[in-house]
């Protein structure tokens, strides 16, 4: 049997809004294959929208990816505006013009060393929280803290939730993926537990991001939640993105909630 070398790549993503925020996705990669990798997380809170475009490199290697410094990256909007992304260095392409709408739709291109990669999206309307809460629950004698969102479900449409966690001030890191297949129109509950392996504790200041994604989108995070990190080939999110290009692009709606932790709280 022939051995195959198994390669991973870091893909680092900071949304800019009052705290960086950070997912980490490890990636099955052939070395003799690089992808061209690109995240385009794009919300109606961002001040100046960034789009990140690298390669994948060797997992020998010291650094985490390849920036791509030159490639040509621009969003369409459905009536066939135009937006450019600047490079700002460290593959990072920015625009604090883009307008971000309920309804819009939009096109991504890039273009790296002549391959062209696309993906179009649409931007969806934010479904409300009615409350949110903390309750406390003993397992085997240790004590546990998880944030609870309670809200009504828009009936007769598929709708998918994303959310990402900031304990501290610390980076802010994907932590739960939701859709409404069995709950659609009903009162629901989406309950967040420890974050990157972190249990929350009495004390702790949280800032809890919740999005409103597409299927695709929601597709991309579900895989990427089953992912054992403790395999040895952790296998690729589906990208909606073409051109066999690793990433994915989406632009939602969204909401910061912060959240303080008291032992005597109850949800």
């Amino acid at each position: 049997m022939q051995k195959q070398t198994i390669y991973s790549i870091l893909i680092f993503l900071t949304v800019v809004f009052f705290s960086s925020c950070e997912d980490i996705i490890d990636i099955d990669l052939n070395s003799s294959d690089p992808k061209v990798v690109i995240v385009a997380d794009l919300n109606n809170e961002e001040k100046s929208h960034a789009i990140f475009v690298s390669k994948s490199v060797n997992f020998d290697d010291p650094k985490p990816n390849e920036p791509v410094l030159d490639a040509e990256v621009y969003i369409r909007l459905g009536n066939g505006k135009t937006f450019y992304f600047t490079s700002v260095g460290e593959g990072r392409y920015i625009n604090p013009d883009l307008p971000i709408s309920v309804g819009e739709s939009y096109t991504l291109t890039v273009v790296v060393d002549g391959e062209e990669y696309q993906s179009t999206t649409t931007m969806l309307a934010y479904i409300e929280v009615d409350s949110i809460g903390v309750n406390q629950e003993t397992i085997f004698n240790e004590d546990f803290f998880f944030v609870n969102f309670k809200f009504f479900d828009p009936s007769g449409q598929e709708n998918y939730y994303r959310y990402s966690m900031s304990i501290n001030g610390s980076p802010m890191k994907f932590n739960a993926i939701f859709s409404d297949k069995f709950n659609d129109g009903n009162e629901v509950t989406h309950q967040l537990g420890r974050e990157d392996g972190n249990d929350i504790k009495p004390g702790d200041s949280l800032l809890i991001r919740r999005q409103i994604v597409t299927k695709e989108v929601y597709n991309y995070w579900a895989e990427y939640s089953q992912t054992n990190p403790g395999s040895a080939a952790p296998g690729n999110p589906t990208s909606n993105i073409s051109n066999g290009a690793l990433g994915y692009f989406s632009v939602s709606s969204v909401r910061d909630y912060p959240v303080g932790i008291d032992k005597a709280s109850q949800g």
